[in-house]
């Protein structure tokens, strides 16, 4: 390990500041383009030892659990606190310029959906029994150590003013010491909480854990390993005029404001389309609002989220006829004479994309694709793939919905000619 001072360049993908010098580029955490700063190195890593000059693009974080002076975080639940609103959002956009260019593709990519504090209604805790209680909070930052947090201000008030309840429910959820997942969602009926990683617990436990629940207001369900405990309100959330039930554990967009955007640019691309073919439709979030309008074949590997999906449908009076099937795209893609019979896709692929799939919606001819994303690499490798067929990229719309992380999400819509 040696020390040296260096200038931070700029930021990386993963949001760590980046400096050049004669070994190569080296990979700072926590430090801002402009910030001048002492680092020990390791390889070519370092970690801040002092700030030596701070600059303008640096900002008091809005957290005590980031770290006091900023340069130091602890939570690993964010890693960009420190950075100004504008640098960070300039930043984020320019994640999925650089992915598309990567590609060869450079189309006109508009300025991000700026996310804000308070929105984030999907939460995934680290959690940890222990003997004065359950740590609740984020794992540090390339560590297995879980930072106990008292507050949260990138979740919604639901969630971030209930901290303690959440510890009080966890606690009883897990037998030993171990390490788990405690992932709530805010819902229209109270909190849902789902336990995942929790060892078999007995019945007097179980039971112990049920009478916790209930002693508690504003809980609409609890689960273990995908399993409900207790169900004191069937969690409900609103995919346009339906109410969905998503199973235990089910995907959720992580922000209500962020999905009611995404929705209304894939609603807004797919116009006046009568047929729609939603992939990979999770429990509706898309279909179920898209089917005001038109036909929607849903298609979803995950047998209890298309269970969702299929009831809300039934439920909801108004809506377009809406088909589901159960199916793994990646293994089983719809082929090109399926995909025929539509006049709009629409795919929402997790992280790893969707390449075996695109490569039968490249030959299907369909007007109208619309692509959402969370990883802004496989999306421009599905995009590349759609341009050799003759698919222009209309637009590309990048969405910030988890704050002051790297993660970003993005629509774009494609048309035939």
């Amino acid at each position: 390990m040696s020390t040296e001072t260096v200038t931070i360049d700029r930021l990386g993908a993963e949001g760590d500041g980046i400096a050049h010098g004669e070994g190569g580029p080296l990979y700072v955490p926590f430090s801002v383009p402009g910030d001048r700063v002492a680092v020990a190195r390791v390889k070519n890593r370092g970690t801040i030892m002092s700030l030596a000059e701070a600059s303008p693009l640096r900002r008091a974080p809005a957290c005590r659990h980031f770290g006091p002076d900023g340069v130091n975080g602890a939570c690993g639940g964010c890693s960009l606190q420190h950075v100004e609103d504008e640098a960070y959002r300039s930043w984020k956009r320019q994640l999925v310029v650089d992915a598309l260019k990567s590609k060869g593709l450079q189309p006109e990519v508009a300025p991000l959906v700026a996310a804000h504090p308070g929105e984030r209604r999907r939460v995934v805790f680290a959690a940890r029994r222990t003997e004065k209680g359950l740590l609740l909070g984020f794992n540090q930052a390339e560590s297995h150590h879980i930072v106990d947090i008292e507050e949260c201000p990138v979740s919604v008030p639901a969630i971030a003013g209930r901290l303690d309840v959440i510890r009080r429910i966890g606690a009883r959820l897990s037998p030993n010491a171990d390490a788990f997942k405690l992932t709530v969602i805010d819902t229209l009926t109270g909190l849902d909480i789902a336990a995942e990683g929790v060892k078999a617990s007995d019945e007097r436990q179980r039971r112990a854990a049920v009478e916790a629940v209930l002693a508690e207001r504003g809980i609409a369900r609890v689960s273990i390993n995908g399993e409900i405990l207790v169900e004191p309100a069937r969690p409900v959330i609103s995919f346009g005029p339906a109410s969905v039930s998503p199973p235990p554990g089910g995907f959720t967009q992580a922000s209500r404001q962020a999905e009611e955007i995404m929705a209304g640019l894939v609603a807004d691309a797919v116009g006046k389309a009568k047929k729609v073919v939603d992939l990979f439709a999770g429990s509706g979030t898309f279909a179920l609002r898209l089917a005001a309008k038109a036909k929607v074949h849903a298609v979803e590997g995950d047998a209890a989220s298309l269970a969702a999906l299929d009831q809300a449908a039934r439920k909801t009076q108004g809506l377009k006829p809406v088909t589901v099937e159960r199916r793994d795209l990646f293994r089983r893609p719809l082929m090109t004479s399926e995909l025929k019979a539509f006049d709009a896709i629409v795919f929402d692929p997790p992280r790893a994309g969707a390449e075996a799939q695109v490569k039968e919606m490249l030959k299907s001819g369909v007007k109208t694709i619309v692509a959402v994303s969370c990883n802004p690499l496989t999306l421009a490798r599905d995009l590349a793939l759609l341009t050799t067929a003759g698919y222009r990229i209309n637009a590309v719309t990048p969405i910030d919905q988890f704050l002051w992380t790297p993660h970003v999400e993005a629509v774009a819509v494609l048309v035939k000619g």
